[in-house]
């Protein structure tokens, strides 16, 4: 039976529309780093580099599961661990609004438990093969662990998601938790080009000290 993270994995993916504490352990991902505006045309093609690698890990396992502990699979959705320059870090305050070109991002798939580093970089190299794109050359395999942070489902534009980190920093401070940094994670359940703005869903997570 495919493993559907929709279904498996609700208390990761699919939060409630309301502050809640939540646990993440170490997972695999394929991830790539870049810094600018996401409204930036130029953004499409760091998440069209991540796309053809998943896909190629998921249907090369399908056909010949050479991996230990291989199940059929959902491919994962996208991420993205947002973040300012640190030139920016240098004059921004609190009440200085973003410039989105000061943003720096590091866009993720998440990747199953039995893929191993050394499948994923062949898959890579086998993506430059297939479909040449000069950006495969910054794609890596990391274990990343979150450990605690708090979460919450995000429904409406990324423009307003200030008002819901609102609500969870709130949340953090009226139950004695503090936050770890700015940094913070957004996961896409959404596809912003199919979805009108109103009605995109974003889980976004922040850590804890």
């Amino acid at each position: 039976m495919k493993h559907e993270w929709r279904k498996k994995e609700k208390q990761v993916y699919i939060p409630k529309t309301k502050p809640e504490v939540i646990e993440i352990p170490e997972y695999n991902f394929l991830t790539i780093s870049g810094k600018g505006n996401p409204n930036n045309p130029e953004f499409a093609d760091y998440i069209g580099a991540l796309y053809p690698i998943c896909y190629g890990i998921k249907m090369g396992l399908k056909k010949n599961p050479i991996l230990k502990n291989y199940y059929d699979y959902t491919v994962y959705p996208l991420e993205g661990v947002w973040d300012i320059s640190d030139e920016a870090k240098n004059i921004y305050t609190e009440k200085t609004q973003l410039n989105k070109d000061d943003l720096v991002f590091t866009l993720m798939i998440r990747q199953p438990s039995f893929v191993t580093k050394e499948y994923a970089l062949e898959a890579i190299e086998k993506a430059k093969i297939k479909k040449p794109n000069p950006l495969f050359d910054k794609v890596n395999f990391e274990k990343i662990t979150e450990g605690k942070c708090i979460q919450m489902l995000h429904i409406g534009s990324y423009d307003n998601e200030p008002e819901t980190f609102k609500i969870m920093e709130d949340y953090a401070i009226n139950n004695g938790l503090e936050r770890a940094s700015k940094i913070h994670r957004e996961i896409y359940l959404s596809d912003f080009r199919k979805v009108a703005p109103e009605k995109l869903k974003t889980v976004l997570r922040f850590k804890l000290k």
